[in-house]
């Protein structure tokens, strides 16, 4: 029965990739605005609505796990996302869009925060990587259904309603398999009350926390400020064309997938703290590659992919070794924190360097990602020192 649960855990994942927001909605938005009549830029709105309750529903993931459980969270939250996307699958105004969009983001803060925790509680790290690799496959998977539709003709509603059942069909497995999560998650006996949720500035107090909060938002900023700025960068700035551009920016998720994949394998035996300096130092050697100023193409497009290589490690790596940093009774609470942190990295910083881009220029690309890899190192390696785990 475990292997059943674990299988549907990594399916809960693709589900969670599947139904993200960014490139199912990039994908549809140039339809979608106008046949609504909205701005192009009003995608950005319906962006920060999700990305907003999405922090907040990863803040409250304590108490909601420690209420009523991870297997019903999951259930529940896979239910919301359902109906968010058959909303937006029904909308004909941008205000609709709008309304759908807070189910959407309280759905997915949740979900990610209390599946991340219980398989660091639960289960080996090379599954904690794998589980990230089928969030990149979902993550790919969506943009293909909704282009699908796209390229026939059909309405983008019809990639949304898709995507909708498919959620809706794995709700009823996580029904289903409610019996199979009642495992104690947070160490304390059968039959005693579960520990108390713990409030942010308790959470703040614990030692190390502050360290790994700003790491986790650094490596966000980097790896989505990567994601949506390396094709302009190498067009601009390199001089690439831009179909071979954009090929590149879709190689490098690809590594990340690729990467999540192959540190499975790996992963049990070099231990997390070895697999996010492993990471780091990829990142480094990838964008050494992208600076050199030399005029060979490949080298700086293969640092692309090399950077996405050494991304594939580090967020499962923080998230695992979380109840081992801290203990397995806080670790629902920091891992929902965690996950605060990284919607609010990955929201705030891609446009943060659009504007510095604006107004000193494209060529800073690779050192705004260096200032946010540096960081992360040095922060890592005072948890190491703060927490004293190997």
């Amino acid at each position: 029965m475990i292997s059943f649960l674990i299988a549907l855990i990594y399916m809960s994942f693709i589900s969670l990739g599947l139904g993200q927001p960014e490139p199912l909605l990039g994908s549809a938005w140039p339809v979608m605005q106008t046949q609504m009549g909205s701005p192009l830029s009003y995608a950005g709105i319906v962006f920060m609505l999700i990305a907003g309750c999405t922090i907040i529903s990863s803040l409250l993931s304590d108490r909601l796990v420690k209420r009523f459980g991870t297997g019903l969270i999951t259930a529940v939250s896979a239910v919301l996302t359902a109906l968010a996307l058959f909303g937006f699958s029904m909308s004909s105004a941008f205000w609709m869009l709008c309304f759908w969009a807070i189910p959407y983001g309280f759905s997915a803060g949740a979900i990610d925060a209390a599946l991340n925790n219980y398989v660091a509680l639960h289960f080996a790290s090379r599954h904690m990587n794998w589980l990230h690799a089928f969030w990149g496959v979902g993550a790919a998977t969506g943009p293909y259904i909704m282009s699908f539709f796209l390229t026939r003709g059909m309405d983008w509603n019809n990639g949304y309603r898709t995507v909708s059942i498919i959620q809706i069909s794995l709700a009823v497995l996580l029904f289903v398999s409610l019996p199979l999560w009642k495992k104690p998650q947070t160490g304390h006996t059968p039959g005693d009350a579960p520990p108390a949720a713990l409030s942010l500035p308790q959470i703040l107090r614990i030692r190390g926390v502050k360290y790994v909060l700003i790491a986790f938002f650094g490596y966000c900023a980097l790896e989505s400020t990567t994601g949506l700025w390396s094709a302009s960068y190498l067009v601009s700035v390199r001089g690439i064309g831009s179909e071979l551009a954009a090929k590149y920016a879709s190689f490098f998720f690809i590594g990340i997938t690729a990467g999540r994949f192959i540190s499975g394998f790996i992963s049990n035996k070099l231990g997390n703290f070895t697999m996010i300096r492993l990471g780091i130092g990829l990142i480094v050697a990838g964008l050494t590659a992208i600076l050199l100023p030399v005029s060979a193409d490949w080298l700086c497009l293969n640092g692309l992919i090399v950077v996405g290589l050494g991304c594939a490690p580090i967020y499962p790596s923080i998230i695992h070794a979380t109840p081992d940093n801290f203990g397995k009774e806080n670790s629902q609470a920091i891992v929902g924190v965690q996950m605060a942190s990284a919607y609010t990295g990955a929201t705030l910083m891609p446009p943060l360097f659009g504007f510095i881009a604006n107004r000193f220029g494209l060529h800073l690309f690779p050192l705004f990602l260096l200032f946010f890899v540096l960081l992360m190192f040095f922060l890592i390696e005072a948890l190491k020192r703060t927490v004293r785990v190997v």
